[in-house]
C-alpha cells in the first residue's frame, strides 16, 4: 500500500481516497477543483490500491466484466486506512470513484470515524449492496452520491442496474434523515472522474 499526501498537512480536514494509476494521473486536476469549489484548506491522503477488485469489494462476488472475480478484501483495506485516522482532533472524510466510491459507502457502515462520504459514480450495482444498506446502520450523517446520465445505458445486465440502485439508495438515505445529495453528471462512467470526485469531496466539505 503506497500513501501519497497533498494539500496542507496541518489542516484539520483530512480527505482519504483509495486510488489507482488512473486517479493519480489526474490528481492535480482533482485537487484544483476541490480548492475552487470549497474554501477551507484540506489535507488529501491517497491510498494506492494493489488489487482493485479484491481490496475494495466488501464481499465475494463473481466477475461482471472480464474474468476477475471480486474477492471481498475490503476489511483489510479499511484497517490500513483506519491506521491513518489516529488524530481524533481532525475531521476525516472518505471518498472515491467507481468501486472506491462503493468501498467508501461500505466503510461508513463499519466505523464512525468518517464525518462524510464522497461517493462519485459508485459501483452500487455490486450484488447485494442495496440490500446491505437497508439491513444495516450507516455511521455518518453526510453522503454525496453521483452518477453519469449514461452509466445505466449499458448492455451489461448487472451494471445496468446502477441507476435504479442509486435512486433507491438516495431515497432510503433521505427517508432516514441522512444529509444526502444525488447529482447527475453528463456522460458515461469514464467521463471526468477527477471533476466528479472533486465535486463529491467539495460537497461534503461544505456541509457543516
Amino acid at each position: 500500500m503506497k500513501i501519497q499526501e497533498f494539500g496542507e498537512q496541518g489542516s484539520n480536514i483530512v480527505l482519504i481516497q483509495p486510488v489507482d494509476d488512473h486517479d493519480l494521473a489526474v490528481i492535480d486536476s482533482e485537487i484544483a477543483t476541490i480548492e475552487e469549489l470549497s474554501e477551507n484548506p484540506f489535507h488529501l491522503i491517497t491510498v494506492k490500491v494493489d488489487s482493485w477488485n479484491n481490496d475494495l469489494s466488501p464481499w465475494k462476488a463473481p466477475a461482471v466484466f472480464g474474468n476477475e472475480d471480486f474477492d471481498g478484501g475490503a476489511d483489510n483495506m479499511l484497517q490500513k486506512i483506519l491506521a491513518l485516522t489516529g488524530d481524533r482532533d481532525k475531521t476525516y472524510y472518505i471518498g472515491g470513484y467507481s468501486l472506491a466510491g462503493l468501498f467508501s459507502l461500505w466503510a461508513a457502515y463499519q466505523t464512525d470515524v468518517f464525518s462524510g462520504v464522497a461517493a462519485a459514480s459508485p459501483s452500487v450495482w455490486f450484488p447485494g449492496f442495496t440490500e446491505y444498506i437497508k439491513k444495516n446502520k450507516i455511521h455518518t450523517g453526510k453522503v454525496y452520491l453521483s452518477l453519469g446520465d449514461r452509466e445505466e445505458k449499458t448492455r451489461n445486465p448487472v451494471m445496468s442496474k446502477v441507476g435504479d440502485s442509486i435512486r433507491e439508495i438516495y431515497a432510503w438515505y433521505t427517508a432516514k434523515g441522512v444529509n444526502c445529495c444525488l447529482e447527475w453528471n453528463k456522460g458515461n462512467h469514464f467521463k471526468d472522474p477527477d471533476i466528479r470526485t472533486a465535486k463529491a469531496f467539495a460537497w461534503i466539505k461544505n456541509r457543516k
